[in-house]
C-alpha cells in the first residue's frame, strides 16, 4: 500500500498515523520528493482501512501495490535511485542520468595484467574495474581464480589506478574478505542464494545483482526486494542474457527488459554484452544497442591478451576494441531512451 502525503502536512498528525501504522507491525519506507511525501507500507495490509486513511486531511491519495516487491518498486520511489561508489576524487554514481562503465578482466591472472588492463580501460574511459577472483566454473576441471591472492591484487590495481572495483562473491564465507571491495557483484547463479541476499542486506555497500540464466523479470526484482529488505537500498541490477534455444550466441540479451525495469522499478540497471553474446565481435553492437535502449551503463570484459585468458578469451575485448566501444557508445548516449534532451 502507498499513501501520498499534501505538501506539508501537520506534524501531530503525521505522527498519529506513523505510530497507528506501526502498531499494527508494518513497516515504512519514505520516498521524499520535492513537493510530495510517500509513505510506502510494508507488510500484511489486508486489514488496513484504505477509507479511514484517505479521510485525514494530511493524506492526498491511497492505493494498494499488487506486486510482490515493495522496496525496489518504482510506485514506492517514483525517483531513480543513484547509488554512489567510492569517494572523493574517485567517487562515481550510477543511474539518474549518471552513466558508467564497468570493464576489465573475466579473471584477475597476475599483478601485471590486471593493472596493466587497469589503466588502459581507465584510459578509454571506464569508471569502474572488474575482475573475478573467485569465479564459477561450469566444469570442475576449469580454472578457478586467485581467491584471496585475486583481491590483493584488485586492491592495488585500485591504488594505482583509483578506479572502484567490482567483483563476484559466491558464499557467505567469502564476506569478511571483501572489505576494500567497493561493489559487490551477486553472480546469475547466485541471483537465487537468498541467504546470501539477506547477509548482503545488511551491508552499507552497493551490490550489483545479475539476472539469472532462466530467471523472469520479476524474479530478478524478487531478488532485489531480499537485499533492501535487510535496509541495503544500494542495488544495481544487470541483464547478462538468459538461456534460450538459440544456440548461436552465449545466451539471449533481453534488451527488452531494459524498459520493462524502467517502468517497475527505480534501482539502475546496466548490461553485460560480453557474458550475453560469449563472442568480442558482438559485444560493439550490443553495447550500442543497450545504450540506445536507456541502460545506465555496461559491463564490458577487456583483456591485455585475449588469446591466452584463462577465462572466457573468445569475449573479450582488447584494450584497443574497448576503447573503440566507449566512442561509439558515448556518441550515442545524448539519444539514448528515456534520456532528458
Amino acid at each position: 500500500m502507498i499513501i501520498i502525503l499534501r505538501e506539508n502536512p501537520e506534524q501531530k498528525q503525521l505522527e498519529n498515523l506513523v505510530s497507528w501504522l506501526k502498531s499494527m507491525g508494518l513497516d515504512i519506507h519514505y520516498s521524499k520528493g520535492v513537493n510530495k511525501t510517500i509513505m510506502g507500507l510494508i507488510g500484511d495490509t489486508a486489514s488496513v482501512d484504505m477509507d479511514l486513511i484517505q479521510a485525514l486531511d494530511i493524506v492526498e491519495k491511497v492505493m494498494r501495490v499488487t506486486e510482490p516487491y515493495k522496496n525496489a518498486n518504482r510506485k514506492f520511489h517514483p525517483q531513480d535511485t543513484v547509488v554512489t561508489v567510492g569517494s572523493g576524487e574517485n567517487e562515481v554514481k550510477i543511474g539518474g542520468g549518471n552513466f558508467q562503465i564497468i570493464a576489465g578482466p573475466c579473471s584477475v591472472e597476475s599483478e601485471e595484467q590486471i593493472i596493466e588492463v587497469a589503466k588502459a580501460v581507465k584510459e578509454a574511459g571506464a569508471g569502474l574495474m572488474r575482475g573475478g577472483a573467485f569465479k564459477p566454473r561450469t566444469s570442475p576441471y576449469s580454472f578457478q581464480g586467485l581467491r584471496g591472492e585475486g583481491l590483493d591484487l584488485l586492491s592495488l590495481a585500485k591504488k594505482e589506478t583509483g578506479l572502484p572495483i567490482v567483483t563476484e562473491i559466491m558464499d557467505l564465507s567469502q564476506l569478511d574478505l571483501f572489505e576494500d571491495v567497493d561493489v559487490i557483484q551477486v553472480g546469475a547463479r547466485n541471483m537465487q542464494n537468498f541467504e546470501l541476499l539477506k547477509e548482503l542486506g545488511h551491508l552499507d555497500k552497493p551490490i550489483l545483482l545479475k539476472r539469472g540464466l532462466s530467471s523472469t523479470i520479476e524474479e530478478l526484482l524478487m531478488s532485489a526486494e531480499y537485499i533492501m529488505s535487510g535496509r541495503n537500498q544500494n542495488v544495481i541490477l544487470c541483464e547478462r542474457g538468459i538461456r534460450t534455444f538459440e544456440t548461436m550466441t552465449r545466451n539471449t540479451l533481453d534488451l527488452s527488459a531494459i524498459p520493462v525495469l524502467k517502468e517497475k522499478t527505480h534501482l539502475p540497471i546496466i548490461v553485460d554484452p560480453s557474458h550475453a553474446t560469449g563472442i568480442n565481435s558482438l559485444v560493439k553492437p550490443m553495447a550500442m544497442a543497450a545504450t540506445a535502449a536507456g541502460a545506465d551503463g555496461l559491463m564490458i570484459e577487456v583483456h591485455n591478451d585475449p588469446a591466452h585468458a584463462l577465462c572466457d578469451g573468445p569475449q573479450s575485448l582488447r584494450p584497443e576494441q574497448f576503447a573503440d566501444v566507449v566512442k561509439a557508445v558515448e556518441a550515442i548516449r545524448p539519444f539514448a531512451f528515456g534520456v532528458q534532451q
